[in-house]
């Protein structure tokens, strides 16, 4: 199947309750899918792409970027639409082309506006470190790190989870703190949320 047979539905379409799909699982695979394309990192962006690949093989979608005269466009499509063997599209499969999702990658949401996100917790990093010392400014660095890294999004929107895994897992394996660190990172993440004049989301230490 060429491109253009695939679905052209709109993206406003997605909130609609006949599509399969959650409407939070389309917006993860698409900010993993901006999250691959803007991360130099090979490996990084792999990791993002496979965790958007996973997400859809819960509900038997796959993904690709088709060129669409100049603008990328992630599809959202049935497993069962391709060929096995090749990986195609088979045009005698598609039973219903609205089961298919589409999101313009071009414009907005694009890297220029991840790095306004970035620099906004850049931002909030530097008015911790002024605050209240390097210590604290070095746990903040490294929260805006992980928020960089892994989710592209403002720290204050950081879920109770995603703050979980960041204390639990980021933090202690991925960012080398001190003792002194170590020792006060709960108080630096408080300061964080102060600092930026929003309620802490509620996490574990496990």
């Amino acid at each position: 199947m060429t491109d253009s047979n695939e679905s052209h539905a709109a993206t406003d379409d997605v909130a609609d309750s006949s599509h399969e799909l959650p409407v939070d699982v389309v917006d993860e695979a698409e900010r993993l899918t901006r999250l691959e394309r803007m991360t130099p990192d090979d490996d990084e962006a792999q990791a993002h792409a496979q965790r958007r690949d996973d997400l859809l093989e819960d509900y038997e979608f796959t993904a690709r970027v088709r060129d669409d005269d100049g603008d990328d466009v992630l599809v959202l499509h049935p497993e069962a639409w391709h060929d096995d063997d090749e990986g195609v599209i088979r045009t005698d499969r598609i039973e219903d082309i609205s089961r298919a999702v589409e999101i313009p990658l071009e414009g907005t949401g694009d890297p220029d506006d991840w790095d306004v996100v970035d620099a906004h917790n850049r931002e909030l990093v530097e008015h911790v470190r002024e605050a209240h010392g390097d210590v604290h400014g070095d746990n903040a660095t490294a929260l805006a790190d992980f928020v960089g890294n892994h989710y592209a999004k403002r720290i204050e929107e950081l879920t109770g989870p995603e703050l979980s895994e960041f204390r639990t897992e980021y933090f202690v394996r991925n960012s080398w703190p001190s003792a002194d660190q170590h020792e006060v990172i709960d108080d630096s993440i408080t300061l964080v949320y102060e600092t930026a004049g929003e309620p802490i989301p509620d996490y574990q230490v496990r």
